[in-house]
């Protein structure tokens, strides 16, 4: 029954209509998942300073437990992204090469095959970027921020509200020494920073990356 949908003798308008409407409804529903979990590891974030910074008295260590969370909220919304960009990926190639084409021909058609790809990508569907991929766009979109955050916080209460030890001394946690403390948190912060700014071909084609702004009528 759908082997004629997309021949023009059958109004092909009306069943893209239709497969791009859902396309899009799908990359809403997982898009809205992904701020669901920025707003919790924001929220987090803003009740752990708030409580750490209360007294004096209260352990430094609340601040690195925040880290810890928004690690793991990170790791849910890489896994998030990457059945979000299936979806996304899916528009950007009805966009690219059907609407596009049909605003001005005179461009061509970015992608011949995006047919059969399509096809093929309905008939399996596949994840497009690896997990390493998704954590360095959550990273750069969010997360690195938020840690940076966190950190810096930390730096401030430790050494600036120390309870009358000396610095990196009131970095320690229990037995634990204050200096291998800081050492592997500037190991974790250094891997966080290697993971997003490392340079790599993205897969994620078509994603929002550049900073140069354009008005409509620029021609790149």
């Amino acid at each position: 029954m759908g082997r004629g949908f997309f021949e023009e003798s059958s109004a092909p308008g009306s069943a893209m209509a239709h497969l791009y409407r859902g396309e899009i409804h799908r990359m809403k529903l997982w898009r809205e998942r992904l701020d669901r979990t920025s707003n919790w590891a924001v929220t987090l974030i803003a009740a752990i300073l708030t409580y750490a910074f209360s007294g004096s008295d209260q352990p430094h260590y609340l601040i690195l437990v925040g880290v810890v969370m928004v690690t793991v909220f990170l790791i849910i919304e890489a896994r998030r992204y990457r059945g979000y960009d299936m979806w996304r990926s899916r528009v950007r190639i009805l966009q690219r090469n059907v609407f596009a084409y049909s605003l001005d021909p005179s461009q061509g058609i970015e992608d011949p095959d995006w047919r059969p790809r399509l096809s093929r990508d309905y008939r399996v569907p596949r994840t497009k970027i690896s997990y390493e991929e998704a954590i360095a766009h959550r990273l750069r979109r969010v997360y690195l921020p938020l840690v940076t955050v966190l950190l810096v916080a930390w730096l401030v209460r430790i050494h600036f509200i120390s309870g009358g030890q000396n610095w990196p001394a009131s970095a320690a946690i229990g037995m634990l020494p204050g200096w291998i403390v800081i050492t592997f948190i500037g190991g974790f912060y250094a891997l966080l920073a290697g993971i997003t700014f490392r340079p790599r071909v993205w897969q994620a084609t078509g994603e929002l990356r550049r900073s140069d702004v354009g008005a409509w009528d620029d021609i790149e």
